[in-house]
């Protein structure tokens, strides 16, 4: 079965093509971040305006790049939450319109199964069960996975998730929008050892996560070492964002080496934007090499937001016989739990 997937979630528009017996056979991406960025955040009417204007010619194109026509395409899987609503209706609409005008079944797909999912895109994919940690801008969880639709959630963040905390801290140094990406740049460029930031949550039991006092601290620590003119040097910017990201990689870690004794797994993913941070991947080889298990991740592309993800994950529930009815729904809330399984 070949299944279009659509991902509208936020300011990404994303549309592949899947294949179950041949795997991706393409996929397109249009970034809204020039569009945001004089707004230093996402805004939200904004980001909906430009799924409608993308979405539909995204899905020409990935029809053209794989060589196939529409009439191969046997289902239609779109993101239907969490997310921004007015961004995920742009999704449901579209996907929901071009299935019924092709005749095929549609799927709401769940974003976070989507970015769970993605390392099965790789060429050597994990095998279930594995646990899964899942760090993007909205969300950071710890997730059991037994098999698609087999979740138990393990632990997440009780206030801001890492991606957001990466964003806030970027804002704070004056980086460009978005923020995460750029602060792990200028991290490499840092001194390890000249700002320790708290690893928070980690000296008492449980999988929970918390950012907010470690985005308090950042703060305390630039407002401490600005200049007599509320400047800082580039060389104190570089430090505090190795600091910082030093302090989120490992909390994590040290989260993730708990869930796997918990568990008894051997076998870890990450996935979310956060996953295609290179100190985070090898603090937690590291980890799971401890722990004797193995580390699983998707390639940077499929570590943001993607239509890949989306026409994968929609794909194995097309093919169980799951599908939609008649109702368009998107769930700007929506827990993994609740899922069907397969």
């Amino acid at each position: 079965m070949i299944v279009l997937g659509i991902e509208t979630s936020c300011d990404e528009t994303g549309v592949a093509l899947y294949d179950s017996a041949r795997g991706l056979l393409a996929d397109c991406l249009y970034s809204q971040i020039d569009i945001h960025a004089q707004y230093g955040g996402v805004i939200p009417e904004l980001a909906s305006r430009d799924h409608i204007r993308k979405t539909l010619p995204l899905i020409s194109e990935v029809i053209d790049k794989a060589g196939i026509k529409q009439s191969d395409i046997g289902g239609v899987a779109y993101t239907a939450g969490p997310g921004l609503v007015g961004a995920l209706l742009v999704g449901a609409a579209v996907g929901r319109s071009v299935g019924m005008g092709w005749d095929v079944p549609t799927i709401g797909v769940h974003h976070m199964e989507g970015h769970l999912l993605a390392p099965m895109l790789e060429e050597l994919p994990p095998e279930f069960p594995f646990v899964a940690l899942l760090v993007s801008g909205g969300h950071t969880q710890l997730v059991q996975v037994e098999g698609i639709g087999r979740y138990s959630l393990l632990g997440e963040s009780l206030d801001d998730a890492a991606g957001e905390a990466f964003d806030k801290v970027g804002k704070m140094l004056g980086l460009p929008y978005p923020g995460g990406p750029h602060v792990a740049k200028l991290a490499l460029q840092g001194v390890t050892g000249k700002f320790t930031f708290p690893r928070p949550m980690t000296n008492r039991s449980g999988l929970d996560f918390s950012f907010s006092g470690l985005k308090t601290a950042v703060r305390t620590a630039i407002s401490e070492a600005v200049d007599a003119d509320g400047n800082l040097d580039d060389r104190q910017r570089a430090d505090i964002a190795r600091g910082f990201e030093e302090a989120v990689v490992a909390t994590l870690a040290i989260k993730c080496s708990r869930a796997l004794q918990q568990t008894g797994m051997h076998t870890l993913i990450i996935a979310g934007g956060v996953s295609a941070n290179l100190q985070l991947r090898e603090v937690l080889e590291n980890t799971v090499a401890k722990h004797k298990a193995k580390l699983f991740y998707a390639q940077p592309r499929f570590c943001t937001d993607n239509g890949a993800m989306i026409a994968y994950a929609g794909c194995q529930r097309l093919l169980a016989g799951q599908a939609d009815d008649l109702e368009i729904r998107a769930q700007p809330r929506w827990s993994l739990e609740a899922l069907p399984a397969i």
